[in-house]
């Protein structure tokens, strides 16, 4: 692959393309890499040994290859690793017991699920902690999993008798030490509870820092979350302006919804992680990291100075600084964003809450899309089924009565946004119009505004110039073939960028 001189590289993420034969030994040249991902692939042979030097390693996945073999001893020193993904592989054997060293894995985080592996689980808290569906698929791993004896579902009738035998043991044993708790719980004395959930599990990823000095950090900056420090309210959760004593200044967007410990994570918030983990773009929200803990769980962004576009167009003093110009910028940068998101991302993501409100803005006006916790991953080899969601007047007509979603809900709701930047509110009074004056026999064509497009300016601020205004006639024919009734008659968003791009 010719990546033995990059000595220096620090992340390799080549998932999702069709590399194929073994994992390349010169990877062993790159001493400093802490991020690795070749999942996705065609990769075959077996996991190669060297990976184990890579110490710096954080994040290693390996998933959906055609991996085979055993898994190296060597892997067990990779002490540092936070996250690892194995599965969907054809791995044999049993685990390393050297890999009871990964003490720093998150959470439920080592996944080695569709794969040949039988034997006992490693003897740390990212095993022993681990849900079903990461280990499923195996030929026979047994150990405990959520605290509870078990084994996979391939094993053998002998390890489901013992496990039976040690289960009921266990029920037993829980039923004594359950009333042992109670009676010396109510000799102690009430310790604060704040102190006791600061012991409680802490989850950090993303940045390579300290994951509770930083939780701690967060609470102390908000004094607990107070609303002083409040800067915005959503439907999953509300937003923080954090002020780090490192002197970096950063938003975090804390879940409405606690973690019991006990459940997964809130749907949404293991969606805006995942997806805002895998992608990277100038007009896309950066994720510096994210929390869970049993009293809070949280995500730390950038922070964007100007906030949301919706703020700005609210404020008649604040719509004022955003003249023609940069307002055509936001349209461009929000197209660029959803074409990434639609037609450069393996698989293609859909943000299925397109809005005003989920466009923040930064120090120069550029747009970034921000809040992931409906989007949608789509699957290619299959019907997206899904319940509706989103903001009511941004949502795609269909919506109402198919629960399938695409891309073309968004380049619906981009068409909302775009006549929203373009007039400073939202377009209600021009769809109404639309809808009149669009005959039931034409539906399927693009529909075009009937009244002059001096009529729909945003009157706030000063006419635009001939060059602007003709930019802004592009605008409002792009919005309007967006908002198109029949979505397989709205353009890509990949066109729209394209269009963008040229001029």
């Amino acid at each position: 692959m010719g990546f033995g001189r990059l000595t220096s590289l620090e992340r390799l993420i080549l998932n999702g393309n069709q590399l194929w034969g073994r994992i390349p030994y010169e990877l062993t040249s790159l001493t400093d890499l802490d991020y690795l991902d070749l999942s996705m692939n065609k990769f075959s042979d077996s996991i190669p040994s060297i990976l184990g030097d890579l110490l710096k390693l954080y994040h290693l996945n390996l998933s959906n290859n055609m991996l085979s073999q055993a898994i190296p001893l060597q892997l067990g020193k990779l002490v540092q690793l936070n996250e690892l993904d194995l599965s969907h592989n054809s791995l044999e054997g049993s685990i390393p017991s050297t890999m009871s060293n990964m003490e720093s894995l998150f959470h439920r985080s080592g996944v080695i699920s569709y794969n040949h592996l039988e034997g006992p689980l490693p003897n740390n808290k990212a095993f022993r902690e681990a849900l079903p569906e990461t280990l499923k698929g195996n030929k026979g791993l047994c150990g405990k999993v959520g605290g509870l004896p078990t084994c996979d579902q391939h094993g053998s009738k002998k390890d489901h008798k013992l496990i039976f035998s040690l289960l009921a043991v266990f029920v037993l044993l829980s039923a004594l030490f359950t009333i042992v708790f109670v009676i010396v719980q109510r000799k102690k004395k009430h310790q604060d509870t704040k102190q006791n959930h600061m012991h409680g599990e802490i989850s950090f990823s993303i940045l390579n820092f300290d994951g509770k000095s930083m939780y701690e950090e967060i609470i102390r900056a908000t004094e607990d979350f107070e609303s002083t420090y409040c800067i915005g309210k959503g439907g999953h959760g509300s937003v923080y302006r954090v002020d780090l004593s490192s002197g970096d200044l950063v938003a975090v967007k804390k879940l409405h919804l606690l973690w019991d410990g006990e459940t997964e994570f809130r749907k949404e918030f293991l969606n805006e992680v995942r997806a805002l983990s895998e992608i990277r773009h100038r007009n896309i929200v950066k994720l510096y990291g994210f929390c869970a803990h049993k009293r809070h769980s949280f995500l730390v962004y950038e922070y964007l100075e100007r906030g949301s576009l919706a703020s700005m167009l609210s404020k008649d003093e604040e719509a004022k600084e955003l003249g023609w110009s940069k307002r055509v910028n936001i349209v461009k940068g929000l197209a660029h964003a959803l074409s990434y998101m639609h037609h450069d991302c393996l698989p293609p993501i859909v943000h299925r809450d397109i809005s005003s409100k989920n466009i923040l803005l930064d120090s120069e006006y550029e747009a970034c899309v921000s809040d992931f916790g409906n989007a949608k991953f789509l699957n290619p080899d299959s019907t997206n089924w899904t319940a509706t969601v989103g903001t009511y007047g941004y949502m795609a007509p269909e919506l109402a009565y198919t629960m399938e979603v695409n891309e073309k809900c968004d380049v619906y709701s981009f068409g909302v946004v775009t006549l929203e930047i373009i007039m400073g509110s939202h377009p209600g009074d021009v769809f109404s119009s639309l809808s009149s004056g669009v005959s039931s026999s034409s539906r399927s064509a693009s529909p075009a505004p009937e009244m002059p497009i001096s009529d729909i300016l945003d009157r706030r601020i000063s006419s635009p110039t001939k060059q602007e205004a003709g930019e802004l006639v592009s605008l409002v024919k792009i919005a309007f073939a967006s908002l198109n009734p029949s979505p397989q008659s709205r353009p890509t968003m990949k066109k729209v960028s394209q269009l963008f791009s040229s001029t």
